[in-house]
Formats: C-alpha cells, sequence, structure tokens
C-alpha cells in the first residue's frame, strides 16, 4: 500500500488532471484518500485543485477529528460526505467530488443517466444515479449518498455536482472521467437526434452479466 507521503503526491496528481479536464472552477472540488491506517488526507479548503502541494494536505480520523493541518490551509468542510462513505463502505480508499460541467448539468436537472449506448458503458457504468439535493458539506447530503455507495462507483448530486469513489485515487478519478464522458455523449446523441439509438435489451443484459469477468 502506498505511504502517506505518495498518497499525498497521488492527490496533488488527481488535483492537476481534474483541473487541466476542466471538472472543476476556482477553488471546487475536493479529493481525499484512506491511508493503511484507516485515517484520511483530504484537501484542503479554498485552494485550486490544479495549486496543490504535498504539505497543503490535511489529516484526519476516520470520526472527523482533525490530526494535522499546515496553516493556513484548513480541512474542507465537505469531508463530512468522503469520512460518511469511508465509515459506510470499507472497500471505498478514495473520493473525488467535482463539477463536470455537463455531468452537473444532468445532477441540476435531477436526471439519472442509464447508459445503453456503448458496450464500454454498460459493462463499467450501466446507471450513474442521483442522490437528492441537501445542503452541501451536511450530514444529510451524506445521509443521502450512503445508499448508493455499496452498488455503485459515482453518483450525481442533484443541483451540486458529481462524485466518485473507489479502491484507489485512480480507480476514483477514472470514474468521475467516465461519468463526464457519458454525461457529453449522452447530451451530444440527443441533440443530433439519436435518442432512440440504444443496444437492444438482449444485448444489454449479455453485457451486464459479462460485468464480473471484468471485476465489476
Amino acid at each position: 500500500m502506498s505511504t502517506e507521503q505518495e498518497l499525498r503526491e497521488e492527490i496533488c496528481e488527481i488535483g492537476q488532471k481534474v483541473w487541466q479536464r476542466g471538472y472543476v472552477a476556482a477553488n471546487d472540488g475536493n479529493i481525499s484518500a484512506r491511508m493503511e491506517d484507516g485515517n484520511i488526507l483530504c484537501t484542503p479548503t479554498g485552494i485550486s485543485k490544479g495549486s496543490l502541494t504535498p504539505d497543503m494536505i490535511c489529516k484526519l480520523a476516520l470520526d472527523g477529528t482533525i490530526l494535522s493541518e499546515n496553516p493556513p490551509y484548513k480541512t474542507s468542510s465537505e469531508v463530512k460526505v468522503h469520512l460518511h462513505l469511508y465509515r459506510a463502505e470499507p472497500k471505498v480508499m478514495a473520493v473525488v467530488h467535482a463539477h463536470p460541467i455537463y455531468g452537473t448539468a444532468y445532477a441540476i436537472g435531477g436526471v439519472e443517466l442509464v447508459n445503453k449506448r456503448m458496450p464500454e458503458n454498460v459493462l463499467a457504468m450501466p446507471v450513474i444515479p442521483v442522490a437528492p439535493y441537501a445542503t452541501p458539506s451536511s450530514e444529510e447530503l451524506a445521509e443521502n449518498i450512503e445508499p448508493y455507495v455499496h452498488d455503485y462507483s459515482v453518483c450525481l448530486m442533484e443541483m451540486h455536482g458529481a462524485l466518485s469513489w473507489g479502491p484507489s485515487l485512480l480507480a476514483a478519478y477514472q470514474g468521475m472521467e467516465r461519468l463526464e464522458y457519458t454525461a457529453k455523449l449522452t447530451y451530444l446523441c440527443d441533440q443530433m437526434g439519436f435518442k432512440d439509438r440504444e443496444l437492444d435489451d438482449a444485448e444489454v443484459k449479455k453485457l451486464i452479466g459479462m460485468r464480473p469477468q471484468y471485476g465489476l
């Protein structure tokens, strides 16, 4: 398993990817990772994800107790949602929150994305659910997301943005990348008049059956 310093560096690398892809604006978004000892590393509040350095990363216990901060950098209040997911599902080792444009547009619309257009999407992410709205950083928001953590790897947050999680930082980031790709593809196909172009139910069922072969 990665050392604390390696995880700090990887959080910064993922922050660069999220920022470069335009999944966040200004100081939006947050990233966290669970360490081998069970404690959590997370991005500080008020910092662009494209400007992170390892010394800025904060550390806290699973119960939310702050273990270390490097002033003036302070723990993001939105880490409550991350902690809730870590406590709910031991397999979750990293969480990424962002506001990708197309995904967030569907989140604002409260639209669940059901993917039947590409085999890769049916295999990797057949459904992107929408967690009901609650005030950001609130326990209510964390509770609204928790039902999805066991059976999904991503969700949209109504009127807010997107959240992804996984067994590693890379997996959590890739979940966000696929979520946004799916949302953009859905929008473009609908705009181009291909709304009804989908794989048939028999093929979708076959692909769903193949998911365990891919560890999905």
